[in-house]
């Protein structure tokens, strides 16, 4: 197996930073205390598991998540953005792009919260959709995801938007007190390549019946452009 290329990278230049860059969804807007803490401290309000792998909250205090949210608003990496309902208008989930790293082409997605009303649901794919799709669009050569490696569902989520499992890193944190174990994921420009149509395809309106029901799984789409990816 061969491991490592000498693809020549003369004519790159670096990709924006996401501030400099705005990215244009109906379902993203960067986080602002003053549009989404009260929406956002509702939903999240008694579900203190969504907290769980976080570095932060869980917030029981209206005050205390909207400092939090004043300092993350005010913060350029990582680089937040709310994740709106699209029923509602209203906040109900952020997630961030972090390690921006210009230089080298590479970014992060992370940070991701979805609360209820957002957990498997056509809107929260979307939004991180959004976020890989405008990272290669705007020149960056990577994007990474990275979790905690006891939690599976976001394991699930990277793989099924069709993230390859990179390894684990080892004694790699310590969060709230306890060690972590890191999950990472990639996705390159070479695999957007066949990934952009797997996404363009689960997105389409024709791929959803009236109850809005899949007709094809993202999961299996990805999967087809990219086989032989393994398991996490």
């Amino acid at each position: 197996m061969q491991v490592g290329n000498h693809m020549p990278l003369a004519d790159f230049v670096p990709p924006p930073h996401p501030a400099a860059q705005p990215l244009r969804s109906d379902i993203l807007q960067p986080l602002s205390a003053d549009r989404h803490a009260a929406d956002l401290f509702d939903a999240q309000a008694g579900h203190d598991a969504l907290w769980t792998y976080m570095p932060y909250g869980p917030f029981l205090s209206r005050n205390d998540h909207r400092a939090w949210m004043a300092r993350a608003e005010a913060s350029t990496d990582p680089f937040f953005l709310a994740i709106l309902d699209p029923g509602t208008g209203r906040a109900a989930g952020h997630a961030a792009f972090l390690r921006i790293d210009t230089a080298n082409g590479v970014i992060e997605i992370g940070h991701i919260l979805l609360t209820l009303s957002l957990q498997r649901t056509r809107t929260a794919s979307a939004a991180l959709m959004a976020m890989i799709g405008w990272a290669f669009h705007n020149g960056y050569r990577r994007v990474e995801w990275k979790c905690n490696a006891l939690n599976t569902p976001s394991r699930r989520a990277a793989l099924r938007l069709g993230f390859t499992h990179e390894g684990t890193f080892r004694n790699h944190m310590i969060v709230k007190g306890e060690n972590r174990d890191s999950a990472w994921f990639s996705i390159t420009d070479a695999d957007w390549r066949a990934l952009a149509p797997a996404h363009a395809a689960w997105l389409d309106d024709a791929n959803f019946d009236a109850a809005g029901g899949q007709r094809q799984s993202l999961s299996g789409l990805t999967a087809k452009a990219l086989p032989g990816r393994g398991a996490a």
